[in-house]
Formats: structure tokens, sequence, C-alpha cells
């Protein structure tokens, strides 16, 4: 980060950057994506580059099938025809 001094004011206004940006990702152990070989943190559930998963269970669930909700729709408008 860059330092910043006001040289309008010399009242003890100044300060400098002591390096520290409050990062510590540097301390924590990275592994290489078992799929783009990129380095991420060892305990994160989703690669920030590739995006994909690192495990199943982590994974989202996968998505209904496309019959499986039009079907759902289609029973539902059966449903509020025969009601009204």
């Amino acid at each position: 980060m860059a330092s910043y001094r006001d040289d309008d004011d010399d009242e003890g206004d100044d300060w400098e950057d002591d390096g520290d940006s409050g990062d510590d990702s540097e301390d924590e152990p990275t592994v290489p994506c078992p799929y783009c070989g990129r380095e991420i943190l060892e305990d994160t559930p989703r690669c920030p580059h590739c995006e994909r998963y690192i495990s199943a269970e982590d994974a989202a669930p996968p998505r209904k099938p496309l019959w499986v909700i039009a079907t759902a729709l289609i029973c539902l408008a059966i449903v509020l025809w025969w009601l009204s």
C-alpha cells in the first residue's frame, strides 16, 4: 500500500504502511487444483480459477431433469383448470 503524507499539514497526521495489509493467505497451505493445476488454498471447496468443485461432497446437487419440471407444471395446470 502507498504511504500518505499531507505536506500542507505537519501536525502528526502522517502515517506509513508497515507492509502488513492483513492478508494472511500467504500463511495458509496451498495445493494444486486437480482440474486446472493452479495453486488454491487447501481447504477451499471450489477452485476460484476454473470454478469446479474439488470434491463431490462440496458440489451443488444436480438439477432436476426438464421432463420432471414440465410434468409438474402440466399437472398443476390440469388441477387449476379442474378446480375453476
